[in-house]
């Protein structure tokens, strides 16, 4: 806040000021003033010092006074501001503060960005701003324990007031008063109206140590401001001192000129040589940011419409290359306004002319490439046997540094790192029904959009890269998320092959089943209804067919979650059962045997799915457009839907995986060496912990007992609860508690890991993989309990599961050498979670 008001006000004096003790001269006066104000909730106290330190790291003067409050020393200065012709402007929203109010003097509520005036103080005090203390004297304030007069509150002392004056001739007067408890009130406390405006007052003659020439603005000492953000956290503000070198509320914030930072520069380039200029001096620098304008999301099938470029901050340019519609009015050459506007067409260059041109540079290994998502782009240009090489990715060294933290499209990085709001794909193209795709999009309009792409890529850059160090994520970044782009991206080109006539068949099979349970479930309601509405099985299950347990949510309507139809089905109820099957056979349908179909890419007769390196918080990839990683292996439909995926001729799929990779590393991380032991010898290791946990012999066990080990082993990684185990075995909580209870006494490190992880994460906001990864936690240090817990399982899990996806993403990153090494026509098509899908 503080460093936002220095970047928009063009004072050029300014302080903050500070209480002291509590004990004032007010005290002197009424030894009860403020007597009644409860101490300040513990969270509070440690935030004052850092106040003060912030203040002091950003070179504000910070004033405060033995035996006077702040408002006395803000009054005193403000006083002698205006006595020397200034404006001065009060940072508060305080009603105390609002006798100060005049001509000279406004106040500024920086929370809800409003000014407040002379109109804003009689709107609330019914009076003049010099008439306040006279209100207040009257009404009192039963914060500061001011008495006031009994019976009066600040709408009638406002108008008793303005009916006689002041408040000197008010109590004078006050036999006059008809009202005879308002009168007699006024009578009998009249000396405490007096002491009241005496503790109301602001004392505008502090005697102060600095004068007003040494609270001239000043730039902070960019190591101490440095050193202060980076103790505390201030990650995006860190990031503008990296990118500047200079204070975050300065204009200059990207090292560029003002007026290129403010009003950037932005080229149409549709000719040979613009475009070659512009490779000239990206070879020159070493460094370009790209980003691609396409028809649509498809990398596989959507077309090229253009390329931006930037190669310094503030400077950037849009190349088109295949936009249908190219006709603009000349409407900037009119000598005057009554003349016709004419209509010319906007070159562009041919796209094969273009990329040829382009080419070289883009595959030159002494020119960095940058880009916000630049797998996209990649995808896209490799299309038109363009190699994009050497990379680098925005998008990817965000989720590096800030995984948990807040979202890494650009829109969102640009706002939160350079406070920079980027113009809206929406506004280009239009929404809904209107919208239109890129290649419709007029030229002159793709220009500031497309090139500030570019523009922003660069400068994200900038701000991102230098915090690798810094941070110690170099290691994360350039051995694991980096080298990890182009692996993904030959997986997603070589897609995987799906048997469509079996999912058809599938899919028939799927509507039958469905068409059956439908009239079994119409049968046993009497009536038909929409099964998909949670709204409508509402009804039918709570209202109309009587059963209890019925839950309604916020909106007044009954929840049929699943676990809620689970519990019912448990308890005998045949309708929940039956809508559970519904809604499992209904979403293989829609999701996986009919989305699967639509999904074959015609071309290569292949599933393409997108991996995403930038969605979770620990660094798991995730699927999408089809999501290949969620296909269920449990129910037979959902294997029936696996065996669906086929290899090509002469070859078959293999699959690989790790084996409770979460659990060895637990073992590791909170050195369990029993566990350790039993991992390196190949132990059964719910069979081990059977047998601690329940004390009986690993031969001949109980399948039930080691099932129960194995939902607590799989339970605690995720930081299961009493009542979640009870749950998932079917038994009492207590009993539940003392399995847990006994686990925890068998493997005592394991406790001591979950212990000392929480505490970390409350500490730094974050925990770490054994890789170094940082996985932020938000909600760590919540006073809510739900989400602190939720936090804290999250921060627990967070290294285990962050560390077995930095294991299969290394392992992924040395694989295709290791094939090229050795000559073998294998690919590696999928990955799901910690396992692997080869063509071999």
């Amino acid at each position: 806040m503080l460093m936002k008001l220095v970047k928009d006000t063009d004072a050029d004096h300014i302080a903050v000021i500070f209480d002291r003790a509590r004990k004032t001269f007010r005290n002197d006066i009424y030894p009860d003033y403020k007597a009644n104000r409860p101490p300040p909730p513990d969270e509070l106290i440690p935030q004052f010092s850092l106040v003060q330190d912030a203040t002091a790291a950003l070179n504000i003067p910070a004033i405060s006074k033995d035996g006077f409050e702040a408002d006395d020393i803000i009054a005193t200065l403000a006083q002698e501001a205006c006595e020397r012709g200034a404006k001065v402007t009060i940072v508060s929203s305080d009603k105390d503060l609002m006798q100060l109010v005049n001509e000279q003097i406004t106040m500024f509520d920086a929370m809800k960005n409003r000014i407040i005036g002379i109109e804003q103080v009689i709107e609330k005090f019914g009076v003049r701003p010099e008439k306040v203390i006279e209100v207040q004297a009257l009404a009192g304030d039963s914060s500061d324990n001011v008495p006031g007069v009994a019976g009066i509150g600040i709408k009638t002392a406002a108008q008793l007031l303005n009916e006689y004056g002041d408040l000197e001739t008010l109590l004078d007067r006050a036999t006059e008063i008809k009202q005879p408890k308002r009168r007699e009130s006024l009578i009998n406390h009249a000396k405490i109206a007096r002491i009241s405006k005496k503790l109301v007052t602001l004392r505008n003659d502090v005697p102060l140590d600095q004068e007003l020439s040494d609270l001239a603005v000043k730039q902070p000492h960019i190591e101490k401001l440095h050193s202060f953000l980076e103790e505390q956290g201030f990650k995006s503000l860190i990031a503008s001192l990296a990118t500047s070198g200079k204070a975050p509320y300065q204009e200059d914030s990207y090292n560029q000129s003002k007026t290129i930072v403010r009003s950037p520069i932005y080229e149409l380039v549709n000719s040979t040589s613009d475009l070659t200029k512009w490779i000239n001096d990206a070879r020159k620098k070493g460094i370009i940011a790209i980003d691609t304008e396409t028809t649509g999301l498809n990398v596989q099938l959507d077309e090229l419409v253009g390329i931006s470029l930037s190669i310094e901050q503030g400077r950037a340019c849009y190349i088109p290359l295949n936009h249908k519609a190219v006709k603009i009015q000349e409407a900037l050459n009119f000598q005057s306004r009554e003349e016709t506007p004419k209509e010319k067409e906007i070159a562009q260059l041919p796209i094969i002319q273009a990329l040829k041109i382009l080419k070289p540079m883009l595959e030159d290994p002494g020119i960095l490439k940058i880009g916000q998502n630049i797998k996209f782009d990649s995808h896209i240009l490799a299309r038109h046997k363009i190699n994009l090489n050497p990379i680098d990715d925005t998008m990817i060294l965000s989720y590096s540094l800030d995984s948990g933290l807040h979202g890494h499209g650009m829109d969102e990085l640009a706002k939160t790192l350079l406070d920079i709001d980027t113009i809206k794909f929406k506004e280009i193209v239009g929404t809904g029904k209107l919208q239109i795709t890129f290649d419709k999009v007029p030229i002159e309009k793709a220009l500031n959009y497309a090139a500030e792409d570019a523009d922003i890529t660069l400068r994200l850059y900038h701000t991102l890269k230098p915090r690798l160090s810094r941070e110690r994520m170099v290691s994360v970044y350039e051995t694991i998320e980096r080298p990890l782009i182009k692996v993904l991206k030959t997986m997603e080109t070589h897609g995987i092959r799906v048997d469509a006539n079996q999912l058809k068949l599938l899919s028939n099979d799927l509507s039958q089943r469905l068409n059956s349970l439908q009239e079994e479930i119409y049968s046993l309601t009497n009536q038909p209804f929409n099964i998909a509405s949670p709204k409508q099985l509402g009804v039918i299950l709570f209202d109309e067919m009587g059963i209890k347990g019925g839950k309604k949510n916020k909106t007044g309507a009954y929840s049929t979650s699943a676990d809620i139809l689970e519990k019912l089905a448990l308890d005998g109820h045949a309708l929940p059962k039956k809508v559970l099957v519904w809604r499992q056979l209904s979403k293989l349908k829609n999701t996986y045997t009919d989305a699967l179909i639509s999904q074959i890419n015609p071309i290569t007769n292949r599933v393409h799915t997108s991996f995403s390196q930038a969605i979770t918080s620990t660094g798991r990839l995730a699927s999408s457009d089809p999501n290949l990683q969620n296909i269920p292996i449990r129910s037979e439909e959902g294997r029936k839907i696996r065996r669906a995926f086929i290899s090509s001729p002469e070859h078959k799929l293999l699959s690989a995986d790790y084996s409770q990779i979460e659990l060895r590393i637990l073992a590791h991380v909170a050195q369990i060496d029993t566990l350790k032991i039993a991992f390196r010898e190949g132990q059964d290791i719910h069979a081990i912990t059977a047998s601690q946990v329940f004390g009986v012999p690993i031969e001949d066990m109980d399948p039930m007992i080691r099932r129960r080990a194995k939902a607590i082993n799989f339970g605690i990684i995720y930081g299961i609860s009493a009542f979640g185990l009870a749950r998932q075995l079917d038994i009492s909580n207590g009993e539940a508690a003392n399995y847990i209870k006994t686990y925890f006494e068998r493997y005592p490190g394991i406790q001591k890991y979950m212990e000392e992880t929480k505490t970390s994460a409350a500490k730094f906001g974050f925990v770490l993989t054994p890789f170094g990864r940082k996985c932020h936690i938000l909600g760590i240090n919540q006073t809510n309990p739900k989400i602190k817990g939720m936090a804290e399982r999250a921060a627990i899990n967070a290294p285990i599961q962050g560390g077995a996806a930095d294991i299969i993403k290394r392992a992924m990153v040395k694989i295709p050498s290791v094939f090229c090494k050795n000559n073998l026509a294998t690919r590696m098509l999928l990955q799901v979670h910690d396992e692997l899908i080869f063509e071999v």
